[in-house]
């Protein structure tokens, strides 16, 4: 636990209220892919009117939680840091389910637990089978004695992990190769190359940073998975389903 909760000095109940309006929380939900939309795509998407969109952004930004972005006539909104999006990631975990009122919803829900978009990186079951591969082709070593990427005990439960027990392994250059992925243009930004997360419908870690966020970019570029209709659900395609079995070994349906 961090020394700002310890000692009293972070105000959970500021950022609690701004997550507890519904408005708020699906506009959050709809920036967690790590885009940016402007204004009138938020609206939409959280089922208000334009003005009403407008004094919650304006909230959101005063909060911390959302920054704006100016593109011609048009602003444009985004998530203010990974963080943020980590957040709204462990309050799914506490939040009780929404009642599934059809088989679309249903449908939908299933998918995101499948294969989704975690900010800018892989997560769901598609993201911990390959970052259970990358440790089995030792492309990433766990250094804890444990041989897996099981979440292990005092882990929170959905969250990303301020220190992980991974670094890159014997393999890590040929099969990053072999995905398609530049190692070396991966470490030279600001980022932390390895970074990782406690899945929160999987609960277990996955591989987020600046190496996760370039795995995802890879994988939609080669077209290996595509966005569902809800932008955030990720489909695993044929083509992706067959190179991800020959390169990594993992053998998860498209």
């Amino acid at each position: 636990m961090s020394d700002r909760i310890l000692h009293g000095y972070a105000d959970i109940a500021a950022v609690g209220t701004l997550l507890a309006d519904p408005t708020r929380a699906r506009v959050l939900a709809a920036l967690a892919d790590g885009r940016a939309l402007p204004a009138s795509v938020l609206a939409a998407e959280a089922g208000v009117a334009a003005s009403t969109a407008s004094e919650h952004l304006s909230r959101l930004v005063g909060g911390g939680l959302l920054v704006v972005e100016r593109s011609g006539r048009h602003r444009y909104y985004r998530l203010a840091s990974p963080e943020v999006a980590a957040a709204v990631e462990a309050m799914a975990v506490l939040a009780p389910d929404r009642p599934v009122r059809s088989l679309r919803e249903s449908t939908r829900a299933a998918a995101l637990r499948r294969a989704r978009s975690c900010y800018d990186h892989l997560a769901g079951r598609l993201g911990v089978a390959v970052t259970a591969a990358l440790l089995s082709r030792q492309a990433l070593v766990r250094t804890d004695g444990l041989a897996g990427n099981e979440r292990s005990e005092g882990d929170p439960i959905s969250a990303p992990m301020s220190e992980h027990p991974y670094r890159l392994g014997p393999n890590a250059e040929p099969v990053f190769a072999d995905l398609g992925i530049d190692l070396a243009g991966a470490r030279g930004g600001r980022r932390p190359l390895l970074r990782f997360c406690v899945d929160w419908s999987e609960q277990r870690h996955h591989l987020s940073g600046a190496l996760g966020a370039a795995m995802l970019t890879r994988m939609e570029s080669a077209g290996w998975v595509a966005r569902q209709d809800s932008r955030r659900a990720l489909r695993l395609t044929d083509r992706g389903a067959d190179e991800l079995h020959r390169i990594l070994g993992v053998a998860l349906p498209a």
